[in-house]
């Protein structure tokens, strides 16, 4: 068994019990959890100290997961997916059946479509969407490789997993655009 598969089924292990991990992402090494676990999303509030009314970012396979979770999938978004040249954010409306900690107060998510060999995998084997939050306290600088996540981030996860963890990248957190019911786009983070 490679090394990968090994650390993807310790970090889906994590998931299920309802706990919480730092790992790398298609962007920036992140905290996640089961996205429809609202105690394990509570749990990276507390690690991140980092105030409740804040949504945070949820990574998913693909567009059919992705229609579990909006009423309505804007006819937009798969030609903006594939015209993406980096990791896009964007941030929807409708959301459904995911606790109220992932869900903004207009009641839009903000999700990512993953293609990251790690979480990509990762949430496959879980079959369910996981939390991504930058892997540090709130107001922080963000930990664009492990060895910039702090070690109060590292103490406070329940797990860290063992992938990428030598990586020197120059890292970004992802772009996010806005799409609005009228179809209409608007760039938050570029």
């Amino acid at each position: 068994m490679s090394q990968l598969v090994k650390e993807i089924q310790a970090a889906e292990e994590e998931i299920i019990l309802g706990n919480v991990i730092l790992y790398p992402t298609d962007t920036v090494w992140g905290i996640g959890c089961d996205a429809e676990n609202a105690r394990a999303v509570k749990k990276i509030f507390k690690i991140k100290e980092r105030e409740e009314s804040k949504s945070m970012i949820l990574l998913m396979a693909d567009l059919d997961m992705l229609k579990h979770y909006v009423k309505e999938v804007p006819a937009e978004l798969e030609q903006l997916l594939q015209e993406q040249e980096r990791p896009t954010t964007f941030v929807l409306s409708g959301a459904q059946n995911l606790p109220q900690e992932v869900i903004a107060e207009d009641g839009s998510i903000a999700v990512r479509i993953t293609k990251d060999e790690f979480s990509h995998r990762l949430i496959r084997q879980v079959g369910r969407p996981i939390v991504s939050t930058s892997a540090n306290i709130s107001g922080q600088g963000t930990a664009a490789a492990f060895k910039d996540v702090s070690e109060s981030i590292k103490e406070r996860v329940d797990h860290v997993v063992r992938w990428r963890q030598d990586e020197a990248v120059d890292a970004k957190p992802s772009r996010i655009i806005k799409i609005e019911p009228d179809g209409k786009q608007s760039i938050l983070r570029d």
